[in-house]
């Protein structure tokens, strides 16, 4: 079993996707142990460390990464399995922050109101008891919550040389902010450059669908990914597939344009690899789609929308790509 182990050094770490040099080369088929720091960089230790005090904008959300992985052209897909998903740490934090999140005015949606009040909250987390505890800043309400960590961010290289930060999602995946990215998952993206550049950080011990104030329980994580390489077959929007279902991330704004997207792209999906007329697809996703909100706070809003495999005709999905990493990923559990 091939396994590359990588804990990045704090000059290592990325801030976009696009534009930085790969800190290591993968093969297909390599299991990954990768360890990711929180979204403010492990510098929000304590009360006094308020985020607009401590934190530079332009180093939020570090990525571990990128990796070149071997073989990966320009119309390739790089599938990502997650194997496992632990906090690193025994407690995460969350906050609000002054101009940002879903119930606030914010850049692009400009009011008179004043900011929020800038809070922390840290959470205490038993990775025994698969908790997450909540403890309210103001009176004595406390809640433990289950543990159920994810990535907010992972994604390649976008397309025409770009470089975007790692605070925004779009075509190339990047900060999508969905609950769906959780161990089990297998997360299929465009490969836009040689090498595709894979990068990955942002984990949360748990997030509600929307994230709405913008912060999760942000935690640094030791994550587990087996990697894969379909040659051949592209990926026009970030696919995720796990045992049940399979799903589409789609980014933009307004939120119904990243509805749109991850509506459409599933309709096509259904069209190309499971032999259904686009029309047919298109009345099924109708009738039996679930859709996820992942986040309305980033530059860009991400809506999933999934289906059940049960109610597809039976298909080879990206060349059962999902199913071989599960069976080397259980391989690694196992042994």
């Amino acid at each position: 079993m091939d396994v590359l182990r990588y804990r990045p050094e704090p000059a290592e770490l990325s801030w976009t996707f696009g534009g930085v040099p790969p800190v290591r080369t993968i093969r297909p088929g390599t299991l990954l142990e990768v360890w990711t720091e929180d979204a403010f960089g492990g510098n929000v230790r304590g009360p006094e460390d308020r985020i607009s005090r401590t934190i530079d904008p332009r180093f939020l959300n570090p990525q571990s990464g990128p990796f070149y992985v071997e073989g990966a052209e320009v119309g390739d897909t790089v599938a990502v399995h997650f194997v496992s998903i632990e906090p690193a740490r025994d407690w995460g934090v969350s906050s609000t922050i002054p101009f940002f999140g879903g119930l606030t005015s914010t850049m692009r949606t400009a009011t008179l109101q004043p900011a929020l009040e800038e809070r922390l909250w840290f959470y205490e987390v038993d990775a025994a008891a698969r908790t997450v505890t909540f403890r309210a800043a103001h009176g004595n309400h406390t809640v433990a919550l289950p543990l159920d960590p994810m990535h907010g961010t992972v994604g390649v290289a976008p397309a025409l040389y770009e470089v975007r930060s790692s605070l925004v999602p779009d075509a190339f995946g990047g900060n999508m902010d969905t609950p769906e990215m959780r161990a089990g998952t297998t997360c299929y993206l465009g490969v836009n450059v040689e090498g595709a550049m894979l990068s990955l950080g942002d984990g949360h011990c748990r997030q509600g669908e929307g994230e709405t104030c913008g912060v999760a329980v942000e935690a640094a994580m030791d994550t587990v990914v087996a990697i894969g390489l379909i040659k051949g077959v592209a990926t026009p929007w970030p696919r995720l597939e796990t045992d049940s279902h399979i799903m589409v991330a789609g980014s933009g704004r307004p939120l119904e344009d990243a509805w749109r997207v991850s509506h459409q792209d599933l309709v096509s999906w259904l069209a190309r690899d499971f032999g259904l007329d686009h029309l047919d697809a298109y009345q099924l996703v109708t009738q039996a789609c679930e859709c996820p909100v992942a986040n309305v706070v980033d530059p860009n809003y991400t809506m999933v929308t999934k289906i059940r495999k049960a109610y597809l005709p039976k298909a080879s999905i990206y060349r059962d790509a999902h199913a071989e990493l599960t069976g080397l990923g259980k391989a690694y559990l196992s042994g």
